[in-house]
């Protein structure tokens, strides 16, 4: 289990930063917006996502551990992926275009993608089913944020 969750651990980690490098963000133009007065827990929210990533890292680890190197393991770990892709594509997309409301989409579409890939883990994995919900409780959440943040911050034209 220590070298599955490793080297996925690993891959998303490379994936993250390869991903960050190729598509530089506009923090400064981000950290400008308005906000709504009820975010009070903006500070805690990079936490969340460290949480969430080591819950989906450990749940490609544990489907890996229960079904090692099969044709579905494959697929799915490309699922995870895809996954982990939108996610990342969150931030630039919204910084590169600034266009908030292009980053709430952007979120609504990883959502989409993590709803598709949960129910099609959970059949071979509970437990990795079960690892993969906080993504889906935080990212509509998040979602919501960045829509009301779309209100607050029109697009520059």
């Amino acid at each position: 289990m220590i070298i599955a969750w490793l080297i996925v651990a690993i891959a998303s980690f490379a994936g993250g930063f390869a991903f960050n490098t190729l598509f530089p963000s506009d923090y400064k133009w981000f950290m400008r917006l308005r906000r709504p007065r009820w975010l009070t827990f903006e500070k805690a929210i990079p936490f969340i996502w460290i949480f969430i990533f080591i819950c989906g890292i450990t749940s490609a680890a544990v489907l890996w551990q229960a079904q090692p190197a099969t044709l579905n393991t494959w697929l799915l770990m490309v699922g995870y992926a895809i996954v982990e892709f939108a996610i990342l594509s969150y931030t630039p997309v919204m910084t590169r275009l600034r266009n908030v409301r292009a980053g709430a989409i952007a979120g609504a579409i990883g959502f989409i993608l993590g709803l598709i890939l949960t129910p099609l883990v959970w059949q071979f994995s509970s437990l990795a089913g079960w690892l993969l919900v906080p993504y889906l409780l935080w990212s509509p959440i998040g979602t919501y944020v960045t829509w009301v943040m779309a209100r607050l911050n029109p697009p520059e034209v």
